[in-house]
């Protein structure tokens, strides 16, 4: 009871109490580190030191070689540090990218090639992936290890050994040409054909010369009628290689999303009455876009990329329709001992896919209106303190009514008592 006296300012007291539970951090703030955590500085350093050697002696000091050959003009002989090597500034890459020529026309052509190629891919792969992650993470499917093995085996094969196997089912006398002669079809010689699959369809329909406002202008040495070609025949079973070959492995990265969203969600959504298209489109797909967002990437990086498939169909044949960035940089490294263009297109090309990814990454943002949103949740609260408000005032009034009555009721038998 003398506690509970002495206790008349309940303010000061809940200070006094706060500042004394916040002494002790002050204390233990003030006191000198032990020498345990004192050592775990430098057996952290101990532990990454081999690592940080290792990044910097084979990835750090050959971009930055990379990066001076890019602005020199290095033959390849000799080393690139050699005082008989000059700086040449920005020459190697205005040879690729302003100065008329082999060199622009070239590298115009390849950046058309791959840009075809990341059209149609990414998207192809992307879609054919999230589809058979749906179709094999359904739980009345039979079998699903199998099809999952089966689906993702062509990832993990050599992408030699499917390029051979893809160039001779795709040769002029090969089984696809045989199947779609089987239909009345004659199908084209597929990785020898350089026509473009729009001026092929635009054929078709009569227009067999380029008008005169595309042959005029262009980007890149190559003309607007060019950039508006199309993927080539060879290219187009390129694309079908690489769809083939990748979609594995992005639909396993879909079905580890896809087992981590829960089945309660599922549920949920079938209580509310959706469908499996609403809750795919409305619930699954929302809940997917961090791994959408990872595979695109992928994806996109990985397409503008493209080498083995070029080097074993003969380097850009048929006329230079399969010729890709990253395969020029490489044959005008090591084929034409050009080493500063060569090093100027991987770098014209690191910075095409650090933009396209920045821009990905833009489009598939979350967008939140905050203004929206801000209003939204105060007309929430505001109805939630109305319908509290209400509640309050109802119960209130109940209490004060019945509190009336059973006064109510008292005086009277009151009254009934002193009269008797």
């Amino acid at each position: 009871m003398s506690a509970i006296r002495g206790s008349t300012n309940p303010t000061t007291d809940a200070g006094t109490a706060s500042s004394g539970a916040g002494s002790a951090p002050n204390r233990r703030r003030g006191t000198p580190r032990s020498s345990v955590h004192r050592g775990e500085a430098k057996y952290g350093w101990l532990f990454i030191t081999p690592p940080i050697i290792i990044i910097g002696i084979f990835l750090v000091v050959p971009v930055l070689l990379a990066i001076w050959v890019s602005v020199s003009d290095w033959s390849g002989l000799g080393s690139p540090l050699n005082p008989q090597v000059s700086f040449v500034g920005s020459k190697n890459f205005e040879a690729v990218l302003s100065d008329p020529g082999l060199a622009q026309k070239d590298f115009g052509t390849s950046i058309r090639n791959n840009v075809y190629y990341v059209l149609l891919v990414v998207p192809l792969q992307t879609a054919l992936a999230l589809f058979l992650a749906v179709q094999v993470n359904r739980r009345i499917l039979k079998g699903r290890g199998f099809f999952r093995t089966a689906f993702y085996f062509p990832s993990v094969t050599s992408s030699i050994a499917i390029t051979a196997i893809w160039l001779f089912l795709f040769g002029a006398t090969g089984a696809v040409n045989k199947i779609l002669g089987f239909f009345g079809a004659s199908g084209p010689v597929w990785f020898a054909d350089p026509r473009g699959v729009l001026h092929i369809i635009l054929g078709a329909f009569g227009v067999s010369s380029a008008p005169e406002a595309l042959t005029g202008g262009g980007m890149l040495g190559v003309s607007w009628w060019d950039w508006l070609s199309g993927p080539s025949v060879a290219m187009s079973a390129i694309i079908l290689l690489a769809v083939f070959t990748t979609s594995g492995t992005f639909m396993l990265l879909f079905i580890a999303a896809m087992q981590a969203i829960g089945a309660e969600v599922d549920e949920a959504a079938l209580m509310d009455g959706a469908g499996p298209f609403r809750k795919f489109f409305s619930v699954t797909l929302p809940m997917l876009k961090p791994t959408l967002f990872t595979v695109l990437t992928l994806g996109l990086i990985g397409t503008w990329q493209v080498f083995d498939q070029i080097y074993l169909t003969g380097g850009g044949k048929p006329g230079k329709t399969l010729l890709t960035p990253a395969y020029l940089a490489y044959d005008t490294s090591f084929k034409q001992l050009n080493w500063g263009q060569g090093a100027a297109i991987s770098f014209i090309l690191f910075v095409i896919i650090i933009l396209l990814t920045a821009l990905q990454r833009y489009v598939l943002r979350d967008r939140k209106d905050k203004g929206r949103v801000s209003r939204a949740l105060a007309g929430a609260i505001a109805a939630d303190r109305a319908v509290v408000v209400a509640a309050t005032t109802g119960a209130s009034a109940a209490d004060r009514g019945s509190s009336r009555s059973s006064s109510h009721g008292s005086a009277t038998s009151n009254q009934a008592g002193e009269d008797k």
